[in-house]
């Protein structure tokens, strides 16, 4: 299994990165310097003055409007991370001409506005100072941006012979490339050992227990001031612009009932984790209102509904990141946080782990997982960070909710005797401004399958708006793709398993490398894998390659999936009463108790 990791970039990526970035500005900043100020505010005032902003799905553009064009032109950054697994690139990152681009663009609209000043009847001063502020456009266009981009040009097809190394290093005779494969690697073999060893420290903590066992290790939930959980709830309706979330907030956050699909089944949505969890731990048999009772302390924070209130709104990183500074400001005057420095804490949090770990060079998400306080305790999200060891994945909250045993054994009886009509299917949206995605091939590779061996499900058409849809694809299909989307894991992935549908996956990241405590360490015994890789080198037809997997062997891994695999993965309603099975709930809160313990016995 070809896997290609890195933990960061190389200092040197980064340093001939931000030359190039610099360099860009530096321009920039030094046509604004020739450029006289009169000529200059007039210059800012055209742009001001024929721009605006659209917001088009998960794509924000900024657009400048000219006579000499006969559409805006417009700057586009997306609203959403493209999340890529990094690859190690020698001597440089992938640097984009993009901002180069952008610059030139605009240049060529403020010489062409700029030029018929010159001609027309004003006094020779003004004709001078026009005239100097073209020629300043002209030295850029025709100069330092060509220089600048033929310096881009060049390290980004170094850059781009350098990963195409492995292909040919084993056969070229140079030493020095066969010195640069072997260091890549023996980087991505430390990489994958860092992840797996963690993985087997996580699995290690798995509890042997169907039920809680107090026995003294009672669990502390935080009576945190409202601003920091329920206040974000009370905004629901204007956490993002296009929705109103209130309706995901009934039930104990399930939402609304779906009687089309039975009982416990819910319109959950897929970031309300948070609550869900909260609602669970407050019930917990193990809870204690003593703080020097507790082994284990649970903060109701939600980070994640804290987040998607600012995600599409033009605020500053500061006011992002005002509510979780002013939430370790709170926990440093707690005494058990001081005691164990948060050691025996643990956050759950509704988002993926990179939301949390917002760059110097983005503006998306906090820094809260970043901040030095955070280190310590446990995080359980519904992805986590490979490299963090107290990051643990969690399943993503799908619409089923049993409230006894009878529900998951009604629910299992049904999907094992379901008429799978599919060979395969996907539910998804294509990434046409991703071109490393490997979904637009797989929908291609689908809609070409012959006698209706593929059915596909366009989520970016209002495909997969309604759960039933969704549930009923998938409770009709041998097995589901699940390419990444805008990061690694899908929420798909949860809802394919919980409707027996055998998941198909392409990245390790996606499942094998985030739940540890949920799915078994035998991914073959519930999943099919294969890499990405070969799909984008044209090397597999995934439809073609599943039809060879005999009914013995997809009926092995449905009873698998449906009978070990399932009611691990669900959360119970708030109320539940489940006795014979463990839902994600209880297996999260049982390990979390068992790694409490282990952590006391190991400081005796």
């Amino acid at each position: 299994m070809a896997v290609s990791l890195s933990k960061k970039k190389s200092k040197q990526s980064k340093k001939v990165e931000a030359q190039e970035i610099c360099f860009s500005y530096s321009i920039l900043i030094n046509f604004f310097y020739r450029i006289p100020a009169a000529v200059f505010l007039l210059i800012l005032i055209f742009l001001w003055s024929s721009s605006t902003t659209i917001i088009s799905g998960k794509i924000i553009h900024v657009c400048v409007s000219s006579r000499k064009l006969n559409n805006l032109y417009c700057l586009s950054a997306g609203t959403q991370p493209n999340f890529d697994i990094p690859i190690p690139v020698i001597n440089n990152s992938a640097i984009s001409p993009s901002i180069n681009g952008d610059i030139k663009e605009i240049l060529n609209v403020v010489r062409d506005d700029l030029n018929p000043e010159i001609e027309k009847n004003v006094n020779a001063d003004r004709k001078e100072e026009v005239a100097n502020t073209v020629q300043t456009v002209n030295v850029v266009l025709d100069e330092q941006i060509p220089n600048a981009e033929n310096r881009a040009d060049k390290d980004e097809n170094e850059a781009a012979n350098a990963v195409e190394v492995p292909k040919t290093a084993q056969n070229n005779p140079n030493p020095d490339i066969r010195e640069v494969e072997k260091g890549r690697e023996e980087e991505i073999a430390h990489a994958k050992k860092v992840v797996e060893e963690q993985l087997q420290l996580h699995r290690s903590w798995k509890s042997s227990k169907n039920h809680p066992v107090c026995d003294g290790r009672g669990i502390y939930v935080y009576d945190l001031p409202s601003k920091f959980n329920t206040d974000l709830v009370g905004q629901c309706r204007d956490l993002v612009p296009w929705a109103d979330f209130c309706e995901y907030f009934n039930n104990d956050a399930l939402g609304l009932p779906i009687p089309k699909l039975g009982k416990g089944w819910y319109q959950t949505h897929q970031y309300s984790l948070e609550p869900i969890f909260h609602t669970r731990v407050l019930k917990h048999p193990c809870r204690v209102y003593n703080e020097n009772e507790a082994k284990l302390f649970y903060v109701p924070f939600y980070g994640g509904l804290d987040i998607l209130r600012w995600h599409f709104k033009n605020v500053s990183n500061d006011v992002k990141d005002t509510l979780s500074l002013e939430l370790i400001k709170w926990l440093e005057k707690q005494q058990p946080w001081v005691r164990n420095a948060g050691k025996d804490h643990v956050f759950v949090l509704g988002k993926i782990s990179w939301d949390f770990r917002r760059n110097d060079n983005s503006p998306w998400g906090t820094r809260f997982l970043e901040l030095s306080q955070m280190q310590n305790p446990i995080k359980l999200l519904i992805e986590r960070q490979p490299w963090h060891v107290n990051d643990i994945g969690i399943p993503h909250p799908t619409f089923f909710h049993p409230h006894s045993d009878d529900d998951i054994i009604s629910w299992q009886l049904k999907i094992i005797s379901s008429s799978r009509k599919s060979l395969v299917s996907f539910a998804g949206a294509p990434r046409p401004d991703q071109p490393d995605n490997i979904r637009s091939i797989l929908i291609n590779q689908c809609n070409s399958a012959e006698n209706g061996m593929c059915r596909f499900m366009n989520c970016s058409s209002g495909g997969c708006d309604q759960p039933e849809s969704v549930i009923e694809l998938f409770k009709e299909s041998e097995f589901c793709l699940q390419p990444p989307g805008d990061s690694p894991t899908r929420k798909s992935v949860f809802d394919s398993l919980v409707s027996g549908c055998i998941p198909v996956f392409f990245c390790p990241f996606t499942a094998y490398y985030q739940y540890p405590w949920h799915l078994s360490a035998d991914h073959g015994k519930y999943s099919v894998f294969i890499d990405q890789e070969e799909v984008k080198q044209g090397k597999v037809n995934v439809v073609e390659r599943l039809m060879k997997i005999s009914p013995r062997e997809r009926e092995d891994m449905r009873s698998f999936i449906i009978y070990e695999v399932l009611p691990g993965l669900v959360y119970g309603d708030s109320n539940s009463q489940l006795e014979k099975f463990q839902d994600a709930f209880s297996i999260a809160m049982n390990n979390l108790l068992e790694r409490v313990t282990r952590m006391e016995s190991n400081a005796q």
